[in-house]
């Protein structure tokens, strides 16, 4: 299964009806992805659960209908085990930016979360999950965002990257990050249930 998102919106491309789903069933073979899209952006439909016969090639198919972009991220603890959030647009989110060219997915993560956040001393744990969402910038294009859980002794004053429009960088508790939560996006809770996950193994 995989989830893509277009205004926090779930697409969800699957090989199996789930017992419990609230969303209109399209089959991938007769896929009028443009119409869905459409949809979702007039909040006519709250999701889009397509159904396929192959996924992973169904995955391939429906990916390359998009300017695809890669970018990497990082759910940041320190010693405290407190998470770093970043605020921006009115959202609590994990930083993340793009991979350039001739980067590594992991050296990209650090470098965007020291550029957005001013923290240093960055440790890479391991990978924590893939992201996926739909916006329009010039062209339809898809963002895949790869997350790694990070850990910081840096203590000194953290530094938010104003120019990315980033105006507050704290490092949270559980109880403030869960509340952080409710006004974030569906990725990003979708990154901390997996960091949470984890924790139980």
């Amino acid at each position: 299964m995989y989830k893509v998102f277009m205004n926090d919106k779930p697409i969800i491309l699957t090989d199996f009806l789930p017992k419990e789903n609230k969303y209109p069933i399209y089959l991938f073979e007769n896929l009028n992805l443009h119409k869905i899209l459409d949809q979702l952006s007039s909040n006519s439909i709250t999701g889009a659960l397509i159904l396929c016969t192959n996924l992973k090639k169904s995955k391939e198919l429906f990916f390359k209908q998009f300017n695809l972009i890669s970018a990497a991220g990082g759910l940041v603890l320190n010693p405290k085990n407190e998470i770093l959030f970043i605020f921006r647009n009115g959202v609590w989110d994990l930083p993340k930016g793009v991979i350039e060219k001739g980067e590594t997915i992991k050296s990209a993560a650090i470098r965007e979360v020291k550029e957005e956040c001013g923290v240093l001393n960055l440790k890479l744990i391991k990978s924590l999950a893939t992201t996926y969402h739909i916006y329009f910038q010039d062209e339809l294009t898809l963002k895949k965002t790869h997350w790694f859980l990070m850990s910081s002794d840096y203590d000194n004053k953290l530094i938010p990257q104003m120019e990315e429009g980033i105006t507050k960088v704290e490092f949270k508790n559980e109880v403030a990050s869960i509340k952080a939560l409710e006004n974030s996006y569906r990725n990003i809770k979708i990154v901390y249930d997996t960091y949470k996950e984890g924790l139980l193994f």
